[in-house]
């Protein structure tokens, strides 16, 4: 997972580390995918994922619980070519 105080938001900073982070994984461990599970009205974190690369592969429904509510979450994933 990630954070970013607000003051930092809107600045890139997360979709670089994201990207950061993938690449490293792809080269340093040899992974050939990689995925995360935001919760569906996460739209920044669902935006951060997107312009890192990744892509939505599902809608996974009633699949999480949120302060007490149950909540959909979005499947995406990086396919290392």
């Amino acid at each position: 997972g990630y954070w970013l105080g607000e003051p930092f938001w809107g600045r890139g900073i997360a979709t670089e580390a994201l990207t950061a982070v993938t690449r490293y994984a792809i080269e340093t461990h040899g992974f050939t995918r990689l995925f995360a599970l935001p919760f569906a009205h996460n739209e920044a974190s669902c935006r951060v994922l997107e312009k890192a690369g990744y892509v939505l592969e599902a809608r996974l429904r009633n699949s999480a619980i949120k302060d007490g509510k149950i909540c959909d979450q979005l499947q995406y994933a990086f396919i290392a070519s």
